[in-house]
């Protein structure tokens, strides 16, 4: 799964869950990697690896789906 367009309004986006890599449009800034938790519409939310979460509209490109993480357990209840 990634940004795919099928038409001019449909944007196919990524799912919770997804690992993703996002390229920074700012010259010498790092790629960040991290996991999508919600998905509201084109804003997404990711945990990155570092700890932090951000909600964005990824541009055109920049985002790049590498696999997916499997969904947390609900402990058991007793």
């Amino acid at each position: 799964m990634g940004l795919v367009a099928s038409t001019a309004e449909e944007v196919d986006m990524v799912e919770v869950g997804d690992r993703v890599l996002v390229e920074s449009e700012k010259v010498g800034s790092v790629t960040r990697s991290g996991v999508v938790t919600a998905v509201d519409g084109r804003l997404i939310t990711v945990r990155w690896d570092s700890g932090s979460q951000s909600v964005f509209v990824p541009s055109a490109g920049s985002l790049q789906v590498t696999g997916h993480e499997p969904a947390a357990r609900k402990p058991a209840s007793s």
